[in-house]
């Protein structure tokens, strides 16, 4: 394994993913999923691993095929549309008091689902791609850009369960939200 495209794989993307919305949504599974913290951080790394090597071996043929401005109009809705989501409260069953509690399987595989979508078309995403495509060893590549996002995404996971004791999971989900809207709204702002 060539260990300068490592370094700089785990760098470039440690770096890129503080304050994204990936490192956004580990806060909100923690607040969400208190006592799960394993199983999303296993979640965040199985969607990272499966997106990023995804992006290093097919991302160049992908762009090929896709106007990159009808990608950024798909994201940027995609973004809102789960902003919108994210302030619609949860709903109990009339049988229900409190809302079920989620076994490790499943909070794993929300986890990993929504990492996976939410990685699709991020700046670590596309930082995946180009090392990908200037590095030879893909495996260096990937693992390297996986653990950069493990860097920064496990302590938000860590931090979030104390911070969501203080604030009310409704409020976590309402800045959620704006931050998704905003992000939506920025990509069609920018739109080249």
């Amino acid at each position: 394994m060539d260990f300068n495209t490592f370094a700089l794989a785990t760098g470039v993307v440690a770096l890129a993913e503080i304050g994204d919305k990936t490192q956004l949504l580990s806060l909100m599974l923690a607040g969400r999923y208190p006592k799960q913290h394993w199983a999303i951080i296993a979640g965040i790394f199985l969607a990272t691993i499966l997106n990023h090597a995804l992006a290093a071996w097919l991302g160049h043929w992908l762009t090929q095929w896709f106007d990159p401005q009808w990608l950024q109009w798909i994201l940027g809705g995609s973004f809102i549309a789960i902003g919108l989501w994210l302030l619609i409260p949860d709903k109990l069953d009339e049988n229900q008091a409190t809302p079920p509690v989620k076994g490790f399987i499943q909070v794993l595989g929300i986890t990993t689902a929504l990492f996976f979508i939410a990685e699709m078309g991020d700046k670590t995403q596309l930082a995946t791609v180009a090392l990908g495509a200037r590095y030879d060893d893909l495996f260096a590549t990937v693992i390297g850009t996986t653990l950069g996002m493990m860097l920064a995404n496990a302590p938000a996971v860590w931090l979030g369960q104390r911070f969501t004791k203080w604030l009310p999971e409704r409020w976590v989900h309402a800045m959620a939200a704006i931050i998704f809207i905003a992000i939506g709204i920025s990509s069609f702002i920018f739109l080249n």
